[in-house]
This record gives structure tokens, sequence and C-alpha cells, in this order.
């Protein structure tokens, strides 16, 4: 049984980050792998709670006090078992998630440390394949039926490896060069190594996924082509539409682009797709709008491409350091300071204001950023700025990258082909079986979600391909952690 007292013994500690100098010199993760001894430890902080609520914190419904148990006794094999039961990609999420198990986490209760669950999580699969523990499963007899994934970011992966592991002939469509969606292109390599990536589909392939890459559906192949080859379709092609800021005076201007725009050129010369960046930060001031994921990543590689300056801004004040119960009680996703790697290798973040002008230098070219302070309020459901008078002040910018979130999957032929609109949300509705209004063909991920969490996309894949197992006459059941309409844990409205 866990050690009930692990908790009073150890204090949570991650493992040290690679020094700044030396890391803001490569592409290279942040983090080492961490040793035997210090891993073994904070899994052993985890109490096996009676009420685990980091399994609702987690939409795959990780066994996370099963496999930390078996960490800290040693057992490699059986928690890479029980890691996988319920996770397709442990080595993403480990790497990517946010980790809202975590912020459920019963030590976190009242401000304490919870258990580290990302980090443990990652050294089961990165010991596991150092072991040769994750290889191909022995696939069932064919079912003699076909389904189609198009897009092969985490949702159509996790969907395409259990179809396929039920004994149903998939084909995944990605219109890139390479497959992996946003985790081959749009997250940067100081955060995910593509060689995590490869290993992983090494396993999908000879599990007998086809891939089929720079095949863009709806233009180079039809939705009507599709159906005629296949018994069933998943879209599952993301929320790629980025949220942009057209009434903004001079956005127009050169040098201000999409975050995306700026990540994916980078992610293409790191990987050996392009000589050289269209948009580079190399020796120029950079500002950064937005707080999020997105923002960080943008900082990283600006730091690591050899920025002058970099600013990053938020349109919302400072978040506190710790939880305020009285607004995001435990067990929900708090709203606090969140710190990534890239902000101690330099640049200045700046809260409570919003751009008033991106300003022309005379030839076109954006100078400058003129930002004023402002306060956010939520009235009738709708936000609403007031700018503080007298506040208004210029920040140099050579480049200005939007990372101001999301507005659902892209407008694209594929949604007419199929039959598909979006919502008002830019996503593409789902039944409670995962179609989405045509029957055969079936949503999931971001495209269905909106930008959300990859343990999302990875749950919804999976449910996904469940209903598509019964849709082909499946015998057997296979896992749905989520329904269409599950939400994250959240306060309800008062």
């Amino acid at each position: 049984m866990p050690d009930p007292s692990g908790f009073l013994k150890h204090d949570r500690k991650l493992p040290a980050r690679r020094p700044v100098p030396v890391r803001i010199s490569d592409w290279r993760e942040v983090y080492p792998s961490a040793d035997e001894g210090l891993i073994r430890d904070q899994a052993t902080r985890c109490m096996d709670c009676g009420i685990p609520f980091c399994h609702d914190g987690c939409p795959l419904g990780n066994r996370i006090p099963d496999w930390n148990d078996l960490v800290r006794t040693g057992n490699w094999a059986t928690a890479i078992e029980s890691l996988h039961a319920t996770n397709n990609f442990p080595e993403f999420t480990g790497r990517l998630c946010p980790a809202p198990c975590e912020a459920a986490c019963v030590l976190g209760i009242s401000g304490g440390a919870p258990v580290t669950i990302k980090q443990v999580e990652v050294e089961i699969v990165n010991r596991a394949f150092d072991l040769d523990l994750v290889t191909p499963q022995q696939m069932p007899a064919p079912s003699g039926r076909s389904v189609a994934v198009v897009g092969s970011g985490p949702a159509g992966l996790a969907a395409a490896q259990q179809l396929v592991r039920a004994g149903h002939a998939v084909t995944v469509y990605e219109r890139d060069d390479a497959v992996g969606g946003l985790l081959r292109y749009g997250i940067p390599d100081f955060k995910l190594e593509k060689g995590h990536i490869d290993r992983r589909l090494a396993q999908l392939a000879a599990e007998g996924v086809q891939f089929r890459t720079g095949v863009n559906v709806g233009v180079d192949v039809t939705a009507e082509q599709l159906r005629a080859e296949h018994d069933a379709v998943l879209l599952a092609c993301g929320a790629l539409a980025g949220r942009d800021t057209p009434a903004t005076p001079g956005r127009s201007l050169r040098g201000v682009h999409q975050a995306m725009e700026h990540l994916v050129a980078a992610n293409r010369v790191v990987n050996g797709r392009e000589e050289s960046a269209p948009i580079d930060a190399a020796g120029k001031h950079v500002v950064i709008i937005g707080g999020g994921d997105t923002a960080a990543d943008c900082l990283g590689v600006a730091h690591r491409q050899g920025a002058a300056g970099v600013h990053q801004l938020d349109l919302y004040p400072r978040p506190p350091r710790e939880r305020d119960e009285a607004r995001d009680p435990w067990p929900t996703w708090p709203w606090i300071l969140r710190e990534y790697p890239a902000h101690e290798e330099g640049g200045e973040r700046v809260f409570a204001v919003a751009v008033q002008e991106f300003v022309d230098d005379g030839t076109g070219q954006v100078r400058a950023v003129r930002i004023a302070e402002v306060t956010v309020e939520k009235r009738d459901g709708q936000r609403v700025l007031t700018v503080l008078p007298g506040s208004e002040r210029e920040l140099p910018a050579d480049l200005v990258l939007l990372a101001i979130g999301f507005e659902g999957t892209e407008e694209q032929p594929l949604l007419d082909q199929f039959g598909v609109v979006r919502n008002r949300r830019g996503a593409i509705d789902a039944d409670p079986e995962w179609q989405a209004g045509t029957p055969g063909v079936f949503v999931a991920g971001d495209m269905h979600r909106g930008a959300s969490l990859i343990v999302w996309a990875i749950a919804e894949g999976r449910a996904a391909a469940a209903a598509i197992h019964r849709y082909l006459g499946g015998a057997s059941e296979l896992p749905a952690p989520v329904a269409p309409s599950a939400q994250p844990l959240a306060v309800p409205a008062r």
C-alpha cells in the first residue's frame, strides 16, 4: 500500500532546469531527465486518497495514484502499462499539459503543495522507452472496415491508434509535409523535441496506421472521394484560426504577425525543413501580445533567435501567486501567475495594458506600439475595457506577435464538402455519438472543443474512436473517457 506519511517526509521538488545561458544557445528541451531517487520520492508523496480528485481534474481519467505507487516501489514496467491504459501519448502530455490534475490534487487544499504528477508521468514514459517497454501491440483480425482520420494532431493520432488496435484499417491524412499537427510545427523543440513524436509514430505505423502527408483534404482529395474509400471519417483538424485585432490602427503594417506564423516558421528551420525563417526576431525589439502558452512559446523562440529585447503584454492585472479560494476553490483550475521557463530567460511582462496603435515608421513598417493601462470588467457577459486617462506610452517594436487566442477551426473547403458548419465559437458541433451532423462523419479535439489542452484532445480522440467503432459494428467496447458535452471542473454559476 502507499506510504500514508510520504507527503510529510518529502517536500515537492522538481528537477533543475538546464542553465539559462546554456539552453538559450540551442533548441533542446529545458528539462533534463530526473534521477530515479527524486522521482520515487515525489511519487511517495501521493497518499492514494479515498477519493482521488486528480482523476476528475484529468479528462483522460489517468490512474494517477496507481502509477505513483508503482513508481514508488520501482515497478516501471507495470507503471507504463497503467499509464498507457488511459493515455496513448504520455510523453506529450507529460511535457505539454499544464496539469489540471495537480490543481485537483488533495495535497493542494488550503495552499498545500500538490504531487508532481506531470513530472512522474513523463519519467515513467522516458524510462519505458529506454527499457524498450513501448512496443507495437499485436493486432486483432482485420474487421474489413476502413476509417479516414483528417488531421494528425493528438486527437487524430489517439483515435487512429485506438481504431487500428480494434482491427480497422486506418489512414491519417495530413496537409503538412510531416505528421504531428501542432506538436510538429507549433510547439518549439525546447518544450518537445521532435524525436518523441517520431518514435511514437513508428509504433503506430508498425501497428498498421497508414499516413498520407501533403494531402489537403477538400483540395487535393475531395470529401466525396474520401467517403467512397472509407466507411467512416473523423475530422480532427484543430482550431488554427488565430484571433486578430483588425480594428487596431496600424494592424496592416509590416512586422505585425500572428504568433503561429512565427512559431511555425521557426520550427521548420529548427527541424531542417527550411534554411531560414521569414519572421526572425534576431536583433529586433519584439512585443508579444498575450499572456498564455502561445505567448510564452514566442518568448522562448525570440530569446533563441537573439532578440534585442522583448515585452510581453497582458490585458489582465498580474494574477496572485497562490490560489484565491474565494474565486477558484479547490479542485478547480486556479487563476494564478504562471511563470514559464521562458520568463526566467529574459524579457519584461507588462500587465493590465492594451494596445492602442501600431506605430508606423513612415515606410509602412512598425516601429513601436502605443499602449495604455486598462481595467477589464464583465457586463452582461461582455468584456468592457476602460482606458486610464494619461497612461499612454510607447514601446519600441520592430516585430509584433499576436498571441491572443484562437477563433476555432479554419474556414476551409472540406467543411462545405462534408456538410458541416462552424458554430458561433468557430467549432464544429457533435451529437452524443460524436457525429458532426452527417452520418459517418465524426469530429473530435480542438475542431470540436475549440483551442484547449492536449489531454482534452487525446480524451476526445479516444472517445470518438469508441463511437466510430460502434458505428462500424464493433462487438467490443473501446474506452470513452469523455462525452461531447463534457466540461472541465468548474464552480457552478451563482
